[in-house]
């Protein structure tokens, strides 16, 4: 008898779930179904985690902020580092899920730009200048000043030895 009450409750329970949209937005698109784009939204490179020294680690934070009709991020970012001839595409990191995030208007996500320094004059290193920020499913981009040192390459033909992370949604 006891089981029944409770494949009830899970039912019910269920059901529940099932009926919520999991965040008061129309996942089919709506309002919130066009990709952001450069131009509808701010794009800023923060205070970096510069890597001092050929071998160390560095991170440059990149934020977002929309300000206009609401929009959404869905899949990486796209980042592209230049020097005056050659460029690299810098991969998303190995094992990161993209989300999908809804931003309206006001609303800020962030991701951050993780490097290996490379040693000057290194075949492997690439002495980027630029760094070309893009968002998913836009076909605008926006350069900014590379001023983090060179970066490492992952071996011959292999890339820079940099990631891009998944977008987080910045504030509550």
């Amino acid at each position: 008898m006891r089981v029944i009450p409770l494949t009830v409750t899970a039912l019910t329970a269920a059901l529940l779930l099932t009926a919520c949209d999991g965040g008061g937005g129309n996942d089919t698109g709506g309002s919130a179904g066009s990709a952001c784009a450069i131009g509808g939204v701010s794009v800023q490179i923060g205070s970096a985690s510069v890597a001092p020294a050929a071998g160390d680690s560095g991170e440059v934070p990149v934020s977002i902020t929309n300000h206009s009709a609401p929009c959404t991020l869905d899949h990486f970012a796209g980042a592209v580092l230049k020097t005056g001839t050659a460029q690299a595409t810098v991969p998303p990191l190995k094992g990161a899920k993209a989300q999908k995030l809804k931003l309206a208007k006001g609303d800020s996500a962030s991701f951050s730009i993780s490097y290996v320094r490379g040693k000057d004059g290194d075949k492997n290193t690439l002495a980027a200048r630029t760094v070309r920020i893009s968002l998913p499913g836009s076909g605008t981009a926006r350069s900014f000043p590379w001023s983090y040192g060179p970066v490492a390459g992952r071996g011959s033909g292999g890339g820079p030895d940099a990631s891009v992370s998944a977008f987080q949604q910045v504030g509550d």
